[in-house]
């Protein structure tokens, strides 16, 4: 087991290049199977998730390569399908791709129940939904999905009852080999979403819309190879944002899509915090006195969930009572316990968290709940003066790539180490 240790106080200054993001990578790279020929991707974050994922197309018989860092090679000629081992699509949410894969490359999907962060109910009754419209017939059983559309997938009208990120983006892999035009509605309008559109539209498909709550599919009935570049992670991009602003310091972040980071600016720059925008970076310097904000998470272009364990670190730090509703995900809270090991002051009721900041802070020896959790204890440790140690640091390897590297090359004080299991901390 390995964990981080962190001495913080000290400010983060310089610049950091920001990885490909994770959560389009991983679609891409399940939406592969969709191409019989050669795909070379650029700009892949190097991951756990992205790793996981790559095992698992090699274990259904695709041919995977790394010619150099950050570029990822897939063949996915000689592939077959309901071979996905479970024990590796237990440990990521997005292995719920390989199911509109399959089915729209075989007409068949036999995938392990997704894996990944707990942070409340994720059901993929959408996704089931998307696929049922599209002809498919859906069996659940406790730790296994399977899809079948013995005549094939048809285009069809998929509409969503609630917003939902992965099952726009299943609907989206699922229907483009499909027979026919199919129209989803209320459709996600996430920037990765718009990533898994160009990316297959570079292959050959007909997707129009993506970005908006409608999206039109002309099925077609083959797709090509291509080399495609995955779009900068915009959540690893705040998180280093929120880390100038907690340690008291000045990073230029580079590689970014300014326009896709809006919603986390409005909020620094409410926060006092300045952020000047660049072509293809930002530039974030802290201000001598945070100010409290009321902030509530929403689909994008609203403010992300995936940045709201971070900027709870930041609202601590700040004077007076910041209010912060969670209005995506029923339980992402956990975390609130290990910053209360570090002296927060939050109560929590339901989804609404009311943050007294202000308050004297001090180091700790805490946990990686989950990904983003993780990401925020790593803020939290940055920020505050001594010695802290954070544990289960595999959560926050599974979406940050390099972050100890790219933290210690701007100053943090910073380094990950090799523990016996018997001493990691169980709470």
């Amino acid at each position: 087991m390995e964990k981080i240790i962190i001495s913080g106080g000290q400010p983060l200054n310089g610049e950091i290049e920001v990885s490909g993001m994770k959560n389009s990578a991983v679609a891409v790279i399940f939406a592969c199977l969709l191409v019989d020929e050669k795909v070379t991707l650029k700009n892949v974050p190097q991951i756990l998730d992205v790793d996981v994922a790559l095992q698992i197309m090699e274990r259904i018989g695709c041919k995977v390569s790394r010619p150099c860092v950050a570029t990822v090679e897939i063949d996915a000629s000689e592939a077959q399908g309901g071979r996905a081992p479970h024990e590796l699509t237990d440990k990521m949410r997005a292995s719920y791709y390989l199911l509109g894969a399959e089915l729209g490359r075989f007409g068949h999907a036999r995938v392990g129940m997704p894996g990944g962060c707990n942070f409340g109910v994720r059901p993929i009754d959408q996704h089931i939904k998307a696929f049922e419209s599209l002809g498919a017939t859906v069996n659940e059983s406790d730790d296994i999905v399977e899809a079948t559309a013995t005549r094939g997938l048809k285009g069809g009208n998929i509409f969503f009852d609630v917003v939902t990120v992965g099952g726009t983006m299943n609907a989206l892999i699922a229907s483009v080999l499909a027979n026919g035009n199919t129209e989803i509605e209320n459709a996600a309008r996430e920037p990765h979403i718009v990533d898994l559109a160009n990316f297959l539209n570079t292959c050959g498909a007909n997707i129009r819309g993506a970005g908006t709550d409608t999206i039109k599919v002309n099925g077609v009935e083959k797709l090509h190879g291509c080399a495609y570049a995955i779009i900068p992670d915009m959540i690893e991009a705040g998180t280093y944002m929120v880390a100038a602003a907690a340690t008291g310091g000045r990073l230029r972040i580079t590689n970014v899509i300014p326009k896709h980071l809006e919603s986390i600016t409005a909020k620094l720059n409410e926060m006092g915090v300045d952020v000047a925008e660049e072509d293809e970076a930002v530039v974030v310097s802290a201000c001598e006195r945070l100010e409290h904000i009321n902030l509530k998470t929403m689909p994008y272009p609203g403010y992300p969930t995936d940045m709201q364990p971070q900027i709870c670190v930041l609202m601590c730090l700040a004077s007076g009572d910041s209010r912060l509703v969670e209005g995506v995900w029923d339980n992402r809270y956990r975390y609130v316990e290990e910053l209360k090991r570090m002296g927060a002051d939050i109560t929590v009721n339901g989804r609404v968290a009311v943050v007294s900041g202000g308050k004297p802070l001090h180091p700790a020896r805490v946990r990686a709940v989950d990904l983003r959790a993780g990401a925020a204890m790593v803020i939290a440790a940055l920020a505050i003066k001594g010695t802290s140690e954070i544990e289960d640091i595999r959560y926050i390897e599974r979406g940050y790539d390099n972050i100890v590297g790219k933290l210690k090359a701007v100053g943090g004080q910073i380094k990950k180490i090799e523990v016996p299991e018997n001493l990691i901390y169980e709470g």
